[in-house]
C-alpha cells in the first residue's frame, strides 16, 4: 500500500488508479470494515489524526479531484461522508523520498512522464498535507534500491580475494 504524500497530479494513469484503490482499502481499514492491513505503516499518520476517517476521506477527495480533472470516472460515492479533517504535517524528507521513489517507478513504466517530471525540484504535496522540515518519516519502510535513503549498503566483495 502506498498512500503518496506527493500530489496525485504527478502520477501516471496506472499510478492514479492504484492510489485510488489503495486509498479505498485504507478507508475500509480505518472504518473497521476489513481485517487486512491493520498495522500497515502508511496508516500511522491517518490514525494519529484526530479524525482518521475524515482525513482519509479528504485524501480520497484529492485523488478523486485529480481523476475528474483528467476525465476519468472514479466512483466518488465510495468516499465516506465524514469530512472536516485538518491538514496533516508531512516532512520535506518524506516528500523527497517518495518523489525519488516515484521517479524510479516512472523510469520503468512511463519514461516520457519521468523525463517531464525531472525538472520538478520541489514537488507539491497532496492537498491534505502541509510540508514541514524534517527527514523521512519514522514509519516509512525504506527501500534499499533508491538513492538518498541513507541506508547502509554492504560493500561489494573485492574482485580478487586472496586464497581463491
Amino acid at each position: 500500500m502506498r498512500l503518496w504524500s506527493v500530489h496525485p497530479k504527478y502520477l501516471d494513469a496506472r499510478g492514479l488508479v492504484a492510489l485510488w484503490r489503495e486509498a479505498l482499502l485504507a478507508q475500509a481499514v480505518l472504518s473497521g470494515r476489513t481485517n487486512g492491513y491493520l498495522h500497515h505503516p502508511q496508516l500511522h499518520r491517518f490514525r494519529a489524526h484526530s479524525r482518521p476517517r475524515g482525513a482519509i476521506a479528504e485524501y480520497l477527495c484529492g485523488v478523486h479531484a485529480e481523476a475528474v480533472s483528467r476525465g476519468y470516472v472514479f466512483a466518488g460515492r465510495k468516499i465516506c461522508r465524514t469530512r472536516g479533517a485538518d491538514r496533516i504535517a508531512v516532512t520535506r524528507g518524506q516528500v523527497m523520498y517518495e518523489w525519488n521513489r516515484l521517479l524510479a517507478k516512472l523510469a520503468i513504466r512511463n519514461p516520457e512522464l519521468r523525463d517531464r517530471l525531472e525538472t520538478v525540484k520541489r514537488p507539491q504535496p497532496h492537498p491534505l498535507f502541509r510540508i514541514v522540515c524534517g527527514d523521512v518519516e519514522a514509519w516509512e519502510r525504506r527501500s534499499r534500491e533508491l538513492p538518498n535513503n541513507r541506508l547502509q549498503r554492504t560493500a561489494p566483495r573485492a574482485a580478487a580475494e586472496p586464497g581463491r
